[in-house]
C-alpha cells in the first residue's frame, strides 16, 4: 500500500484501488495499450510530414512521389499479409509475447530508419520492419483489450484509438520543431530508443486475460465461470471453427469491404495533404498543420466514435463516416486558401475516425464473444491492401498527370463505395453466429 499525500493507493493487479475506490485491472490494460499505440501509431502516419523533404532534389534524396508513397504502402501490404497470422497467433500463444517481439522490431526499425540514404532502405526499414512493427500492436492491442471487457468497450476503445492520434500529433510537431535542428537521424532515433524502452517496461504488466489474475472481464456477471481462455491445440481448432461459421455470413465479407475501401478513401489523403497544399502555394509550416489538425480533430472523434456505435450500432457511425471522408475533398479540390484546408481537415478528420474504431465494436455486435484475434487479423486485410495500395496508386497517378486532382477523385471514389457497403449491412441487433460452437468438441466449448 502506498500513499501519496496521504491518499492510499493499493497497486496490486487482483486489489487495485484509489483511495477507497476499486478499479478493476482492464483499465490497466486500456492504459498500457493506449501508451503503446501512442509510440508505434505516431511515425506510420506523422512520417507524411516529410513527404515534401524526400522529394526535394536539394534534400539528397529526391524521390519521386510515387517512390516515396510505395514505402508507406509497404508498410500497409505487410499489415494486410501477416494480419490474420499474428491475430491467430494471439489467441493461441496469448498478447504478451507478440508485443515483446513488437517492441524489438519497432526499435531496429527506427533506428534503421533514421540512417536511411537509399530508395531499398527506406522500403526495409521503414516499409517491412516498421510494418511488421505496426502490425502486432495494430491487431493484438485491439482484440487484447476487447478479451477484458464485457462493458463499457466504446469508453475502453475510444480510449485507446485517442492516444494513437495524439502519438501522431506529436510526432508531427517534433518534426515541425525540431528536423532542422536533429536531422533525419535523430528524428527517428529519439522516439525509437525512448518509445522503444518504455514498451519494454510495459509489456511485463500487460496481462493476456483477467483469468491470468482470477479476475472476470469487466462487466461480466458476478456468477460467471473464471476460466482461462483455451490456449495451443485447443484455441486452434476454435478459431477454425468460428471462422468456417463466420465466413459463411456476407456480413464478414463485407466488413473486410468497408476497411478496404474506407482506408483507400483516407490513406491517400494522409499521405499526400502536406504536398497537395504545398502544392496548391502554401508554406511547409501551415501545411504541416493541416495535417496536425486532422489528426487532433481525430483525437476527440476516436473517444466519442466506439461509443457512439456501441450505443447506436455500427452501421450508422460507418454512414456517417464514409459520407465526411468523401464530400468535404470537394473543398480542396476547388479552394486554394489556407483557411479552406483547415475546415476540410476537421470534417475529414472526423470522417476518417468513424471507421477503424468501431470494429471492435462491431465484432462484438455481430459475433459476440468469439476468437477477437482472428476475426480482427482478417478484417486487417482489407485495412493493409487499401491503406498499401491508396498512396502508391494515387502517387503514379500524380506523377503521370502532374496534377493533385486525380487523386482527390481516386479518394472521393473509394469513399462512396466504403459508403454503399455500409448502407449494406444488416441491423447489429442481433448476432450473426449464435450457435457456432455447436459445431466444436463439447470437451473446448464455453462452459454454460
Amino acid at each position: 500500500m502506498l500513499k501519496l499525500n496521504g491518499f492510499p493507493i493499493n497497486l496490486s493487479p487482483t486489489g487495485l484501488t484509489v483511495g477507497t475506490r476499486q478499479v478493476h485491472y482492464a483499465w490497466i490494460i486500456v492504459a498500457i495499450a493506449a501508451t503503446m499505440g501512442f509510440i508505434t501509431s505516431s511515425v506510420r502516419f506523422a512520417a507524411a510530414t516529410l513527404v515534401p523533404f524526400l522529394n526535394d532534389p536539394d534534400s539528397g534524396f529526391g524521390w519521386s512521389y510515387a517512390a516515396i508513397s510505395f514505402a508507406f504502402s509497404l508498410q500497409w501490404f505487410v499489415l494486410g499479409i501477416v494480419s490474420p497470422y499474428v491475430g491467430w497467433l494471439g489467441d493461441r500463444y496469448g498478447v504478451r509475447r507478440l508485443l515483446l517481439l513488437g517492441a524489438i522490431l519497432f526499435i531496429a526499425g527506427m533506428l534503421l530508419t533514421g540512417t536511411m540514404t537509399n530508395l531499398w532502405q527506406f522500403y526495409l526499414y521503414f516499409g517491412v520492419l516498421l510494418g511488421l512493427a505496426s502490425t502486432v500492436f495494430t491487431v493484438l492491442l485491439i482484440s487484447g483489450v476487447t478479451l477484458w471487457f464485457r462493458k463499457y468497450l466504446g469508453v475502453a476503445m475510444g480510449a485507446v484509438w485517442s492516444f494513437q492520434g495524439l502519438g501522431t500529433i506529436g510526432f508531427i510537431f517534433l518534426i515541425g520543431a525540431a528536423f532542422n535542428q536533429l536531422g533525419m537521424k535523430w528524428i527517428f532515433w529519439l522516439p525509437g530508443i525512448v518509445g522503444g524502452v518504455l514498451i519494454l517496461l510495459l509489456v511485463r504488466y500487460f496481462y493476456n486475460e483477467p483469468a491470468e489474475l482470477g479476475l472476470r472481464p469487466l462487466g461480466a456477471p458476478g456468477d460467471d465461470p473464471i476460466e482461462r481462455t483455451h490456449k495451443d491445440e485447443a484455441a486452434k481448432v476454435r478459431s477454425s471453427v468460428f471462422l468456417q461459421q463466420a465466413q459463411r455470413t456476407a456480413t464478414f465479407w463485407n466488413l473486410i469491404g468497408i476497411h478496404y475501401w474506407g482506408c483507400m478513401g483516407h490513406n491517400i489523403i494522409n499521405v499526400l495533404v502536406v504536398a497537395i497544399a504545398v502544392d496548391r502555394g502554401l508554406s511547409l509550416g501551415v501545411a504541416a498543420g493541416v495535417l496536425a489538425v486532422q489528426q487532433g480533430t481525430g483525437v476527440f472523434a476516436r473517444g466519442a466514435v466506439p461509443v457512439i456505435a456501441e450505443r447506436f450500432g455500427c452501421r450508422s457511425v460507418w454512414v456517417a463516416g464514409m459520407s465526411l471522408q468523401a464530400f468535404p475533398l470537394l473543398i480542396i479540390l476547388f479552394a486554394h486558401d489556407a483557411w479552406a484546408f483547415y475546415v476540410f481537415s476537421i470534417l475529414f478528420g472526423v470522417g476518417q475516425s468513424c471507421e477503424v474504431p468501431t470494429f471492435p465494436i462491431a465484432n462484438r455486435q455481430y459475433y459476440g464473444n468469439v476468437p477477437q484475434g482472428s476475426l480482427y487479423g482478417w478484417q486487417n486485410i482489407g485495412n493493409g491492401l487499401g491503406m498499401g495500395m491508396a498512396p502508391v496508386l494515387a502517387g503514379i497517378l500524380w506523377d503521370i498527370t502532374d496534377t493533385y486532382a486525380a487523386p482527390l477523385f481516386m479518394s472521393i471514389g473509394f469513399s462512396l463505395m466504403g459508403l454503399v457497403s455500409a448502407l449494406m449491412l444488416p441491423s447489429p441487433s442481433s448476432r450473426l453466429t449464435p450457435d457456432w460452437e455447436r459445431h466444436l468438441p463439447p470437451s473446448i466449448r464455453s462452459p454454460g
